[in-house]
C-alpha cells in the first residue's frame, strides 16, 4: 500500500470515529427542550405548563456575591418608566426574616385590573422576594401582578424549601433571586426566573422560570385585562397532574357546576376577628381578616383555631 492511499484511508477511519462520538454525545431532545436558556425566556408563551428549568437547574450567581463576609443583605433593582419592577437580589439568612404579622397588601403594581372567576380572584399582589423570607410588603420594587397560580402553588413550593433551610439553622445562608419575565412595553409580566443556591453545600439550588398564566383565561399581557376562554381550574392534582375544572359560562343552567367562593365574614368561624382557612394542596393556613385571600370551598378546609391547624400537619402562611 502505497503512502497516499494510507493517509486517505486513515483520514476517513478518524473522521468516521469524529461523526460516532458526536452522535454518543448527543443530548436527548426533551433535556434541550427542558433545560431553557436565559435569554429566551421572555420569547416563551404559556401553553399549560407552569414551570420549566433554566441553564440545567443551575444558578448563575458571581462568588463575590455568595460571600458571608458582610452577613446577610437584600436589594431591589429601581422602578422602570412604566414602574415595573425588575430582579430581586439577596442573601438570605434567618436573621432578615420577619417577627411580625404581615399586613394588608394596598398598593397596586403595573397591569392590577383584578377580577373574579370560577375559582376565586384571578391575580395576586405577587412578591418577588416572599415576605416570610425578608419582611418586605407594601413595596412596589418588590411586586407584580401575578396570577393565582403563578403566587400559589408554584412560588411558594420553592419560597417554602428555602424558608425551612434558613429556619434550620442560624448558620445557613442562600444567594436568592427573583426575577420577572418582562416582554416589550407589556405591563403584565411573562412570569418570573426564580433561583436560589445555598451557601457551603447544595442543599437547596434550583433555576426555574414559572408561567404567569391561568388556566381557562386568556391575559392580556400588554394592558393586564383579561378574558375567561373556557373553564378554570379549581385546585391541581398532583397524584393525576391534572386540573379539574368548572365550566365558566355554561349554556345550560342544569349543568351549572356552582363553586361556593369564601366570603370573608368576621366572627363565621375560629374567633371573633380571625377565620383559620386551609389550602389543601400546599398544607398552608391563612389568617382571614379582611379581604387579603379568596379561596374555593373544593380545596378549602376550616379550622376552629390556629392550634387545630398546626396539629393537622398545615403551616402559616406568611406570603
Amino acid at each position: 500500500m502505497n503512502k497516499h492511499k494510507f493517509t486517505r484511508i486513515l483520514t476517513a477511519v478518524l473522521a468516521s470515529a469524529s461523526i460516532f462520538t458526536f452522535v454518543t454525545n448527543a443530548k436527548p431532545t426533551q433535556s434541550t427542550v427542558q433545560a431553557v436558556s436565559a435569554k429566551s425566556l421572555n420569547t416563551l408563551n404559556y401553553s399549560g405548563k407552569d414551570i420549566v428549568t433554566v441553564n440545567g437547574n443551575k444558578p448563575s450567581f458571581s462568588q463575590a456575591t455568595k460571600s458571608k463576609k458582610y452577613g446577610p443583605w437584600q436589594k431591589y433593582s429601581n422602578l422602570d418608566y412604566l414602574n415595573r419592577a425588575h430582579a430581586a437580589n439577596a442573601l438570605l439568612n434567618k436573621k432578615l426574616m420577619p417577627h411580625t404579622e404581615r399586613e394588608p397588601l394596598f398598593v397596586d403594581p403595573t397591569g392590577w385590573h383584578n377580577k373574579r372567576i370560577s375559582s376565586g380572584w384571578l391575580y395576586n399582589r405577587c412578591h418577588l422576594i416572599g415576605y416570610q423570607l425578608t419582611g418586605q410588603n407594601n413595596n412596589l420594587k418588590n411586586l407584580i401582578t401575578g396570577t393565582r397560580q403563578l403566587n400559589d402553588p408554584d412560588m411558594l413550593k420553592y419560597e417554602n424549601k428555602v424558608a425551612d433551610y434558613i429556619k434550620s439553622s442560624g448558620k445557613h445562608y442562600i444567594r436568592y433571586r427573583v426575577t420577572p419575565i418582562w416582554r416589550g412595553n407589556e405591563l403584565l409580566a411573562r412570569g418570573v426566573q426564580m433561583e436560589g443556591q445555598s451557601i457551603g453545600d447544595n442543599s437547596v439550588h434550583f433555576n426555574v422560570f414559572i408561567f404567569n398564566g391561568q388556566p381557562g383565561v386568556n391575559l392580556n399581557y400588554k394592558t393586564g385585562t383579561s378574558r375567561v376562554t373556557g373553564s378554570t381550574a379549581t385546585y391541581k392534582n398532583h397524584k393525576k397532574s391534572k386540573y379539574i375544572a368548572v365550566k365558566s359560562k355554561p349554556r345550560k343552567r342544569a349543568h351549572i357546576k356552582k363553586v361556593r367562593v369564601i366570603h370573608h365574614k368576621k366572627g363565621t368561624v375560629s374567633t371573633a376577628k380571625h377565620r383559620v382557612v386551609g389550602n389543601k394542596r400546599s398544607k398552608i393556613y391563612h389568617i382571614v381578616n379582611g379581604a387579603n385571600y379568596h379561596i374555593s370551598s373544593s380545596n378549602a378546609v376550616y379550622f376552629p383555631s390556629e392550634a387545630a391547624a398546626r396539629a393537622a400537619g398545615y403551616r402559616k402562611s406568611m406570603r
